[in-house]
């Protein structure tokens, strides 16, 4: 058997950070075990759905490197849902219901009332023929209902979860159809779970209840159903739901200069047994994934760590992960004396415009300028090579009786503008004779 997942976003909006940890986990399962996955785009909302949507749905998964193997449109297979619903109609397991918006939320007020679980009473399985024709020449439109059956129970074994029960009589029987002929989501997804073969189903733990009437629908249609791994939802570092939580995408970490690979270690591990690592090899995470790691406490999303993880990450990266994303005229050399100074690829530009220049020494004191004139004509005494800091601080040690901060930080200010920054000895070659005896006579003027 092939093993293949399947992430269906509806194009009504852009993916959240947990949309992409389900479209991970989806991918990365499929990946582990040589199978497929699927990119099925939930589309049935005529009204909500918008081809920009899709178009960045695609996009956000391509740069975290979630390449789907196929993708299919709910809205191209509205004939395949008609088809299979007219098979339930014919077997009565969906029935016409007529109550409004207001007759069942005062009905579910009176159970509520009554001590008793706000479930639908299934009212509309005793209309007669004379009622029925009322609320036609009334001119109401049925919506339709999927009819549980009470008499077997529904049970699964989670991948995550363990065994899970659910009594239907417990549960209302679910709207599938609205007034105006459009799907609700359960039916088509089960249709298409059905159709497309897929073996594995991940996805939220707000879905567990609906998981279980789609079981019913699964076996209603005689079919075989998937397997079902039901994750714990993201919470924020509060501890609770976040409303941030459903506005962080893939833009938002775009311009923190968040790195993929970054995203993909966090979410890939968050809320498991293994411990969040700064791996940049994503074939290391789909190796160790495993649904029996997963824990039933909430997985924390903390964007600080997030951050950390980034910055670890970065100084992780070879020159060939970057090229394209530096400067043309930064060396592998150059790259490697950089890096360990990054928290993201956004300040690249920065620390290279520190080799390049211009740069601007503040808060030199007298004494610093007249030293710095002394040390521009040792630097121009000796001979360059890779050593050159070494060479040189040793001479304007001996000579100048400087020693420790009072000898190496007027020549950082002087030489970068800055009090902090790589290591001198990798960071002066870079910045070439010519360049530095220019700063050097610029500060001690």
């Amino acid at each position: 058997m092939t093993i293949k997942t399947r992430f269906a976003p509806s194009p009504t909006g852009h993916l959240h950070v947990g949309n992409i940890r389900t479209a991970l986990h989806n991918w990365m399962f499929a990946q582990k075990n040589g199978g497929e996955f699927l990119l099925r785009l939930d589309d049935t909302d005529k009204e909500r759905s918008k081809e920009e949507y899709v178009t960045a749905i695609r996009a956000d998964l391509a740069w975290l490197g979630i390449n789907p193997d196929s993708e299919e449109r709910q809205s191209a297979r509205f004939d395949r849902y008609e088809e299979r619903f007219e098979e339930l109609k014919a077997a009565g397991r969906v029935y016409p219901a007529f109550e409004t918006a207001q007759e069942l939320d005062l009905k579910r007020k009176i159970q509520l009332g009554r001590g008793k679980p706000p479930t639908y009473d299934r009212g509309a399985l005793n209309l007669s023929e004379a009622e029925l024709a009322a609320f036609e020449a009334e001119g109401r439109k049925a919506h339709w209902r999927f009819k549980l059956d009470h008499n077997t129970p529904i049970e699964w074994t989670d991948l995550i979860r363990g065994d899970q029960h659910f009594d239907p009589a417990l549960l209302s029987d679910p709207v599938i159809r609205r007034e105006d002929g459009s799907w609700l989501y359960m039916l088509p997804s089960t249709i298409d779970d059905i159709d497309m073969g897929i073996t594995h189903v991940v996805r939220g733990e707000d879905h567990v209840a609906n998981t279980a009437v789609q079981i019913q629908m699964f076996q209603a249609f005689g079919e075989k159903m998937p397997e079902f791994a039901h994750e714990a939802l993201l919470v924020g570092t509060e501890g609770k739901l976040s409303k941030r939580l459903g506005s962080l995408g893939v833009s938002s970490f775009r311009e923190r200069n968040i790195e993929p690979q970054s995203l993909v270690a966090l979410l890939a591990r968050i809320g498991t047994s293994d411990p969040v690592e700064p791996i940049a090899d994503v074939s290391t995470l789909i190796e160790t994934f495993d649904f029996s790691r997963f824990g039933r406490a909430p997985a924390r999303f903390d964007e600080e760590e997030l951050t950390q993880l980034n910055q670890k990450i970065v100084h992780l990266l070879d020159f060939a992960d970057v090229q394209g994303r530096i400067p043309d005229q930064m060396t592998a050399e150059a790259w490697s004396v950089i890096r360990p100074n990054l928290h993201n690829m956004g300040e690249v530009e920065y620390w290279w415009q520190v080799v390049t220049g211009p740069v601007t020494a503040a808060g030199l004191a007298d004494e610093d300028r007249d030293f710095l004139e002394q040390a521009r004509a040792s630097l121009e005494g000796l001979t360059w090579s890779d050593t050159i800091w070494k060479d040189w601080t040793g001479a304007l040690k001996e000579n100048s009786g400087r020693k420790g901060k009072t000898l190496f930080m007027p020549l950082r200010q002087a030489l970068t503008g800055l009090d902090h920054g790589p290591d001198m000895g990798a960071l002066l070659p870079l910045i070439g004779r010519d360049a530095a005896l220019d700063r050097l006579k610029a500060t001690s003027s």
